[in-house]
């Protein structure tokens, strides 16, 4: 029987997070701003990246894979560009550094592109690409997986991670288009989920070893992540992997640490953010409210017989995160589960005495 998630105030779900952060050893003010984000991505409807990565980062923090103290600086500066070290420390600290950067770095040279490594995992990119786009500027970002879980187009040898992409673009009074993307046909958060749920994933998702569909996720180290495209998916994951990790002397390939099962490996995951001033090319205004036209005209053309209305990528978003704001964040009992485990372990109030 599928059991129904319990919704718990996002200011509840902050709050454990942060004191979770803050029993070992992360600094307050770190602590709470990585809680904040994680709780950001809960709200956003980013089940896969938010609180239920709580274990993993507790995990590694716990056992010297992250280091609880980290001092998140500006490595190598060069004008429009940049290298940021986040000195292993939590992925959010050192990507949100880099979004202000960049941001910065485009006011004075039209564009701000941040390089990240030394970093770990973040939550979803769209956290950073909206932080550039509520500047009115155009945000990219992308990173190197986590782990690896994807051959090279044909081969067999886990080679590459789900590699995201994500690209914010503001607009006038629509909301901006958020693309947010796995180059993999699912992003492996969302396998893990299902793990944890007790269900199955769809077919085209994963193969195992023989090119057989695969859809136990508990089976998920038995088998392939398949790329979006074909060999299209995977060039796009082999580019993302060089310019957000070799680029900025940060792993890529075989140098990928599994941050969930390496839990005492740094993990030099790359990352990168990139702010483009739209002011640099134009007019603001005229730009946004041509995007508000683009936007109306897409989603007022004919949806193929059958299909739901046309959305533009990120459209729906926000009624989530309002609902969920109002009405509390919605935790899998599993989840919930696993959150109390790790309060009796950290000897902290359980979630819902935060």
């Amino acid at each position: 029987m599928t059991q129904s998630p319990k919704r718990y105030p996002a200011s509840n779900v902050e709050h454990f997070l942060s004191s979770a952060f803050s029993s070992l050893g992360v600094p307050a003010k770190d602590a709470a701003s990585v809680a904040q984000l994680m709780v950001q991505a809960d709200l956003m409807g980013y089940d896969t990246h938010g609180s239920f990565r709580l274990r993993q980062y507790v995990n590694r923090l716990r056992d010297g894979g992250n280091n609880p103290v980290a001092s998140v600086h500006t490595a190598i500066d060069s004008g429009a560009t940049a290298v940021v070290d986040g000195d292993n420390g939590l992925g959010h600290l050192a990507m949100s550094y880099a979004s202000e950067l960049a941001v910065k770095k485009a006011r004075t040279h039209g564009i701000g592109w941040i390089g990240v490594r030394n970093s770990n995992h973040a939550g979803p990119a769209s956290l950073y690409v909206n932080k550039v786009a509520e500047h009115d500027m155009i945000g990219l970002v992308a990173a190197v997986g986590s782990a690896n879980h994807v051959a090279p187009f044909g081969g067999l040898d886990l080679m590459l991670g789900t590699n995201p992409l994500a690209i914010a673009i503001p607009a006038g009074t629509s909301a901006p288009f958020v693309l947010d993307m796995a180059t993999t046909t699912a992003a492996a958060g969302k396998i893990k989920v299902l793990a944890q749920r007790g269900e199955q994933m769809p077919e085209g998702w994963m193969v195992d070893r023989e090119g057989n569909p695969l859809t136990d996720p508990t089976r998920q180290d038995e088998g392939l992540l398949l790329p979006i495209g074909g060999a299209k998916g995977y060039g796009l994951a082999m580019a993302i992997g060089l310019m957000a990790g070799t680029l900025n002397g940060a792993a890529f390939g075989s140098d990928v640490v599994n941050f969930s099962k390496e839990t005492t490996t740094p993990t030099n995951t790359g990352q990168f953010v990139a702010a483009i001033s739209i002011e640099a090319f134009g007019d603001l205004q005229t730009f946004k409210n041509t995007a508000d036209q683009i936007f109306t005209a897409f989603q007022g053309s004919t949806p193929f017989p059958g299909h739901s209305p046309i959305r533009i990528p990120g459209q729906g978003r926000g009624d989530e995160q309002q609902d969920r704001q109002d009405n509390g964040i919605p935790l899998h009992p599993n989840l919930v589960k696993t959150l109390a485990d790790i309060a009796i372990e950290l000897n902290i109030p359980d979630l819902s005495d935060a």
